[in-house]
């Protein structure tokens, strides 16, 4: 029996192992980064042991540390999570030689899975159907196709490819990727199937030869590779599902396999299926296999690691549905890049369990942060993951973007409204889904705030402001808001917008405190045109009456209908949740400091980040659009271009360098104003 458990990973995963153990009697030991030493996983374990260093291969994949820290806190059995480690058969055997219980498949079957080309080689002598593949650029004799990496999981070191122009860059950057985020750069190439659907067996196996095939889950809707929304069952016929069960099954015999999997599919339009991989771990999509089937699945994944029998032995029967989406920490308004920072507030309404079953028809969450997390560069985006169970699919979708849509989530950029308005499509209502989803829909990446709006929520946001000050200002608190010598002079509010943007909110109250008059625009030469019923025009302004307005709270009567805005406040950041969406502000000092000017054609970092790979040279003439260099973080690439025909007249980073957000990576000088 295992008494005390090491998680060999972090945040919402190593959350979700302690829930479990806490329900079966079994202690518990976290590991951790110095960036995670506040984390929630680190407070809810029992022991934790401090990894110096802060980036993955200085703390979470060091096989040794991990060891080390088993030893010192006597614990009897390792979890390997997922990522990391968790699919590496070296750390496995090290765990099993060091006389701990290792809670997965055995290092033989993740060593077989680990190699995907060796792995397909040996699931096709099993039958299980596949793609045409390659391992040379040069044979591949039609477009599209996909290039892969040989080690990768999680859309990393993946490049769609249509034309053999693009081949050999896609090779070369597939295989820096999977370099940087596997330590093995070997890819290969197979064919792309459009318009295919990402389908995936969840399976399980035990040490007495039984593997059972647990249901079908769909992730077609993906960006970058990488799933976002998934779902429990996949709607298909009985006749694919039959099919993907008996090959999942197949495969996982002939590895004899043991613990928890998932091999994974693509289902093309004519119903042929074809083996992808096969993830020798618990998947990120797990908790829609458990609110369908009512198992637990690290419960199981302990069991059998215990060396017990599986508890069934054939396919349970699906209750209900459920859809979960990945709520990632990226930035809207500059290309969904990660994002880092504070999360100043993390609260979803309605949510019934957090990492466990339902008893009725909700929400579960199984989150890596909590209010004051902060996000670092260090890790993959994810914040958490959403899930809604109930008995029908439509139902489940509408619950799940409701609940979004009502979420506090300040402070870090989300993809919150890009998830809503993929659940509250009619094409996601229809099943019309595949791996080319957002591609085709572009209109799912809209803010769910619509621009007329935001003179509102700026306005709102400006009374709330003054509510604050007003609430701070002690004994001149009493003074009406705006209290002047010349009262039909407006006060006036600078904000920042998330697009970057200035604008401004002029408006002026009456003794009683009614709102006079009201307008925002744009602030004199910044970017961006004013909105559109802003109030610039008289006859354009609908007819505004502030409600209630506090410093969390404003309450406006819009044209004889009340919305209700909340408001929070964290230093200069004002964050706006309303009845069409959310928003944050940052309110401008009244009198800026003078910074720096920027030389002309500075290109910025977006984020902080290691420069990977630095293209060009000082000197070099480029054309708008050329690769300049490329830089790291949270481990994707973010490719950096020249925004102009023009010089590079500065590279001030090398390959190699960190930098910070803001920092200057390249400065290209337009061809007008370039040195002759």
């Amino acid at each position: 029996m295992i008494r005390k458990l090491l998680v060999a990973n972090r945040g919402e995963i190593a959350r979700r192992v302690f829930a479990t153990c806490r329900t079966l009697g079994i202690e518990t030991v976290a590991v951790h980064s110095d960036a995670d030493a506040d984390a929630p996983f680190v407070a809810e374990a029992d022991q934790a042991v401090r990894l110096p260093g802060n980036t993955p291969a200085e703390t979470y994949l060091r096989i040794d540390l991990i060891l080390d820290a088993a030893r010192r806190c006597g614990v009897d059995a390792v979890h390997p999570g997922y990522g990391f480690l968790a699919e590496n058969a070296e750390f496995a055997t090290a765990v099993t030689d060091a006389g701990l219980t290792w809670v997965g498949p055995a290092a033989k079957a993740i060593a077989a899975m680990g190699d995907k080309l060796a792995a397909k080689a040996l699931l096709a002598e099993a039958g299980v159907p596949m793609l045409p593949t390659w391992t040379d650029p040069g044979p591949v004799p039609s477009f599209p196709v996909l290039v892969k990496a040989s080690a990768g999981g999680g859309g990393r070191g993946m490049r769609v490819v249509r034309d053999a122009a693009g081949l050999a860059e896609a090779v070369a950057g597939a295989r820096r990727e999977a370099a940087s985020a596997f330590g093995d750069d070997t890819v290969f190439i197979e064919r792309y199937v459009e318009r295919g659907r990402h389908v995936e067996v969840q399976i399980f196996g035990d040490s007495f030869g039984t593997v059972v095939a647990l249901g079908v889950r769909d992730c077609s809707i993906q960006r970058r590779h990488q799933k976002i929304v998934e779902e429990a069952p996949g709607v298909l016929s009985d006749e694919v599902r039959e099919r993907l069960h008996e090959a999942a099954v197949a495969a996982g015999r002939a590895v004899d396999y043991v613990g928890a999997g998932t091999v994974e599919f693509l289902l093309a339009p004519d119903g042929e299926i074809h083996f992808l991989e096969m993830n020798t771990r618990l998947q990120v999509e797990h908790p829609v296999t458990e609110l369908t089937t009512g198992l637990d699945l690290v419960r199981l994944q302990l069991l059998v690691a215990e060396g017990a029998p599986l508890p069934l032995a054939a396919t349970p029967p699906a209750t209900g549905h459920a859809i979960e989406v990945r709520l990632c920490a990226e930035d809207p308004a500059h290309g969904y890049r990660p994002a880092t920072g504070t999360l100043h507030r993390f609260a979803l309404p309605g949510v019934a369990a957090e990492f466990g079953p339902l008893t009725a028809p909700g929400l579960r969450l199984d989150s890596g942060v909590v209010d004051g997390s902060a996000v670092s560069v260090h890790y993959d985006s994810m914040l958490a993951k959403v899930i809604a169970w109930a008995p029908t699919r439509a139902e489940a979708a509408r619950a799940l973007a409701g609940a979004l849509a009502r979420a506090e989530l300040h402070g870090v950029a989300t993809n919150r409204d890009l998830l809503v308005r993929v659940l509250r499509s009619p094409e996601f209502a229809a099943v019309d889904i595949d791996t080319g989803f957002l591609d085709r829909h572009p209109g799912v990446f809209a803010p769910l705030l619509p621009a007329e709006q935001l003179p509102l929520v700026a306005l709102a946001a400006a009374l709330a402001s003054a509510a604050d000050r007003r609430a701070r200002a002690g004994a001149l608190a009493g003074l009406p808001s705006g209290w002047r010598n010349v009262p039909a002079f407006p006060q006036v509010t600078r904000f920042s917008s998330p697009d970057g943007r200035e604008i401004e909110v002029r408006y002026r109250l009456d003794r009683s405190g009614g709102l006079v008059e009201w307008s925002m625009s744009p602030v004199p030469g910044t970017s961006g045109s004013a909105p559109t019923g802003t109030g610039e025009a008289a006859d354009a302004a609908p007819i505004v009456t502030p409600v209630e307005v506090a410093p969390e709270r404003v309450v406006l009567d819009v044209d004889g209908v009340r919305w209700v805005y909340r408001v929070h406040r964290v230093g200069s950041e004002v964050f706006v949740d309303g009845p069409n969406g959310a928003t944050g502000l940052a309110e401008l000092p009244r009198f800026p400091l003078p910074t720096a000017e920027l030389a002309a054609g500075s290109l910025l970092a977006p984020l902080p980040g290691a420069v990977a790979r630095v293209h060009v040279e000082v000197g070099q003439r480029v054309a708008a659009g050329d690769l300049l260099l490329t830089l790291e973080a949270m481990k994707l690439e973010h490719p950096v271009l020249a925004p102009t025909d023009g010089l590079v007249t500065e590279l001030p980073v090398p390959a190699g360098g960190q930098v910070d957000t803001d920092a200057v990576l390249a400065v290209v000088t337009p061809d007008e104003e370039s040195p002759s």
